[in-house]
């Protein structure tokens, strides 16, 4: 691939796991910002406001303002807003409604106009699967902020939002909106705020699927890691090979020294 002008960085899984910093994460993000490299971080969190990610972000040394953090709860506020709309049901769990409260949007259980969905881990109960069921196939819009299968929690890999999504999706016969990866508007948002092209970046990511094959279907370079919930079976399943494989970010200084001879 051509040489990397701009980085886009997963988060769980590439930079942490299960709460903990993947060794040299640290330091290969010093030394994008000593090499003067833009990047920002495109994170398919549903349980996190991006100032929460920013506040975890800080806690291992990396000062990444809010701003740079790009969620699929951001990009689906700012879908809600271009619908005209201001009341949602949001299925979700964690601090990610604050997300949304900065948007001035307001939650709903009556008179939702828009149902958003998210991880909501224990709160996928089946009321809170019925009333968006309900809801849904009444005509009310369904966003998806990802459809992500599974995700590296602290005791081992669990189930993220994209089963229950598909179950509302296979329930009412209606096909959810994408906010989050691999959304090509989502990347498209990130790319916009550097100022950069697509052909210009690569995506740095631990998900086969909505990382490294939906950067490389919008127009990016795959960097795909061997850290999080990476499984060399998922490999199999991707239409062209990633732009390349890395043992972990820490990888990442050395490769784009590689790449730019």
């Amino acid at each position: 691939m051509k040489a990397i002008r701009g980085l886009l960085i997963d988060l769980d899984g590439v930079v942490y796991t299960g709460g903990v910093q993947i060794p040299g994460a640290r330091e290969a993000i010093s030394w994008l910002e000593r090499e003067e490299y833009p990047f920002r971080f495109v994170s398919n969190t549903t349980r996190s406001s991006r100032e929460s990610l920013s506040v975890r972000l800080k806690g291992m040394g990396l000062e990444i303002p809010p701003e740079r953090i790009f969620t699929p709860a951001v990009a689906a506020a700012a879908l809600v807003r271009q619908k005209g709309a201001s009341r949602i049901l949001l299925l979700t769990t964690g601090d990610v409604h604050r997300d949304f409260d900065e948007a001035g949007l307001q939650q709903a259980r009556e008179g939702a106009e828009v149902v958003v969905v998210g991880d909501a881990g224990d709160r996928f109960t089946y009321r809170a699967m019925n009333e968006a069921f309900r809801l849904v196939l009444d005509g009310v819009p369904f966003i998806a902020l990802e459809k992500d299968r599974y995700w590296m929690d602290t005791d081992g890999l669990s189930l993220s939002a994209g089963p229950f999504v598909k179950a509302l999706e296979y329930a009412t016969g209606k096909r959810a909106a994408l906010a989050g990866k691999p959304s090509k508007a989502f990347f498209r948002m990130a790319l916009d705020s550097m100022g950069l092209r697509p052909g210009e970046c690569a995506m740095i990511g631990d998900d086969a699927r909505s990382d490294i094959a939906g950067a490389m279907d919008a127009g990016m370079g795959g960097l795909l890691v061997e850290t999080g919930k990476f499984r060399p079976e998922a490999l199999t399943r991707l239409a062209r090979p990633p732009s390349a494989i890395l043992p972990s970010i820490a990888a990442l200084p050395g490769y784009l020294q590689e790449n730019a001879r």
